[in-house]
């Protein structure tokens, strides 16, 4: 414990260093993890709020709870307002403070896309940058000014925003697009040009345009028209922000970010495995309450979340609140499913590849009481509860998987994705949670799979056999890669989590309506899919379901009307 609570430093000492400079600041706990990220144009004054006797006295809760939980700052200096918003979103959502709600969900700042392959390039909005060969400018963190500056765009330059394809009809004749002939009397390489120049205005390398603006403010307010001289002045501040040369923060740029080739190594000493764990899968349980008790699986290769093979479970076999039975389910059906698939490839490649055919006996395929065949969230094919454990196999399932794996990795081609088994197991939790995972992993004979489990509270890390957790220190970067693939977890559960109380608030609207018993309702769903496709059918494609006759439909066509803009928390959501 005494790697975890470190001295207090002087903090009035350390905010004497603090510079008047726009920049973020992060306040870190007695753990040192980041609980809370600010932005401010002036930081001295900023960070030297929250440390004002008075401060504590007006205010609120959420407030005096960070305070009194604030154990240590750091400030990360910038050039601009502007930079300090990016950089602000960014370590939210690198760190997702507990202190924090702005940043957290998935949103980017804007950028401006121009594809040049076009025949017409069109500068259009985007939050995502691809590897498409079109060109990006951005990110902007004032979504009003880069309108804005779109707009003055338009017209200075005579390009097309927004919209696909070839001018149309109204844009050809329109006087915006006439600098100094309308579209219609220029050629496709004629209006490249007018594009090079945007472009170049975008770099901020045309700042002369702005000087006729200036010009014309000073005129309008020597004129007294001091309204149409404040409305020059806001588009020129929306021009300069939107022009001004702006950092761009990717990941290895952030402070204290993990690397995550050197993470992978650090982690791989620390856990004393042979290998780096390029391949990582976390299980975390949500049971915010017991109707819907679900789970999650996350995948990280190479230190980095590998999306496409996140997995979601709902729990089958376990009634309430139960952590412990919760985790054992889905590992035993994660890796059940993973043996099951390898398996099939292997039989599969038999004879396409001239390869020695697995010795399955036909006893591994028995299932326990209560798991029967039924198919996987998110769409996935249908599992099958498999026990290889060695005394019905004279191959063993690790020897089958990494005999798999090294057929992959060598050149041999099999049907579908790549089938193998993680290098670590991860599972949300202390000693109860690991216990339950690991007893599942021997009785599918894969008690050889590295596996541990990270508590919450401190940070400790749980491994089979050791009665002591392991402690790292918080500034290393292997627990910080750690707590990502967890808090991803965590995250990635807590949103299917959601997405099935939305489903459950629609559906439980059927159950207001009269005529609609049970079975009914199950006939409207499995039909329509859900309550949003059901209001849009007519009173003929629901009359045409059997047990459902034309004035019954007409009734529940009328009641989902009235239902339509009940809001939430009314009788019958």
């Amino acid at each position: 414990m005494a790697e975890i609570l470190r001295e207090r430093p002087d903090l009035n000492k350390k905010l004497h260093e603090v510079p008047h400079r726009p920049g973020v600041y992060l306040m870190r706990d007695r753990l040192n993890r980041v609980i809370y990220v600010g932005k401010a144009k002036d930081l001295r004054k900023r960070v030297g709020q929250y440390f004002m006797p008075s401060r504590r006295m007006t205010a609120d809760a959420k407030t005096r709870a960070l305070l009194d939980t604030v154990w240590d700052f750091e400030v990360h200096t910038v050039k601009s307002e502007p930079e300090s918003l990016l950089l602000e979103g960014k370590l939210i959502k690198e760190y997702r403070p507990k202190y924090n709600i702005s940043f957290r969900d998935d949103k980017h700042f804007l950028l401006v896309k121009v594809d040049i392959t076009e025949e017409w390039p069109r500068f259009r909005l985007s939050r995502n940058k691809k590897d498409d060969g079109a060109r990006y400018y951005g990110p902007f963190a004032h979504a009003g000014a880069l309108r804005q500056t779109l707009a003055f765009m338009r017209k200075k330059f005579g390009v097309l925003t927004f919209g696909r394809g070839t001018p149309s009809e109204r844009e050809l004749k329109s006087s915006t697009y006439q600098v100094p002939m309308k579209l219609a009397e220029i050629s496709a390489g004629q209006y490249r040009e007018r594009v090079d120049r945007a472009c170049e205005f975008f770099t901020g390398q045309s700042k002369e345009l702005l000087a006729p603006l200036v010009a014309e403010m000073e005129k309008a307010a020597a004129s007294l028209d001091f309204e149409r001289a404040a409305e020059l002045r806001n588009m020129l501040d929306d021009l300069r922000r939107t022009t001004a040369p702006t950092k761009r923060f990717t990941r290895h740029s952030l402070p204290s970010q993990v690397n995550p080739e050197d993470d992978l190594l650090v982690l791989k000493d620390a856990l004393q495995l042979d290998r780096p764990p390029i391949v990582m899968e976390c299980f975390d349980i949500s049971n915010i309450s017991t109707t819907h008790v679900v789970a999650s699986m996350v995948s990280f290769r190479n230190g980095a979340p590998d999306k496409s093979n996140y997995r979601r479970y709902r729990i089958r076999t376990v009634k309430g609140q139960n952590d412990f039975a919760s985790m054992a389910e889905v590992v035993r059906r994660r890796y059940s499913r993973v043996l099951l698939e390898g398996r099939e490839k292997l039989e599969s490649g038999t004879e396409k590849h001239d390869i020695a055919p697995p010795n399955f006996s036909p006893r591994a395929n028995r299932k326990p009481e209560g798991m029967e065949e039924k198919p996987e969230e998110e769409g996935d094919a249908r599992e099958s509860v498999v026990d290889y454990s060695g005394e019905y196999s004279q191959e063993g399932p690790m020897d089958s998987m990494t005999r798999l794996q090294n057929l992959q990795v060598s050149g041999f081609s099999f049907q579908g994705s790549p089938v193998r088994l993680p290098d670590l197991i991860i599972v949300d939790g202390g000693k109860g949670q690991l216990s339950s995972a690991c007893k599942e992993l021997q009785r599918l004979g894969l008690h050889e799979v590295p596996i541990i489990g990270l508590a919450k509270e401190h940070e400790e890390i749980y491994r089979p056999g050791r009665p002591l957790p392991l402690i790292l220190p918080h500034d290393s970067g292997a627990i910080r890669l750690l707590q990502r693939i967890r808090d991803e977890a965590h995250r990635f559960a807590n949103g299917y989590h959601q997405l099935l109380m939305k489903r459950r608030i629609g559906e439980s609207i059927l159950d207001d309506c009269p005529g609609i018993s049970q079975n009914r309702k199950n006939l409207l769903l499995a039909k329509f899919g859900s309550v949003k496709r059901l209001r849009k059918a007519s009173v003929e494609d629901i009359s045409a379901i059997e047990g459902i006759g034309p004035r019954l439909a007409e009734n529940l066509v009328a009641f989902l009307k009235r239902r339509e803009n009940l809001p939430l928390g009314q009788p019958g959501f």
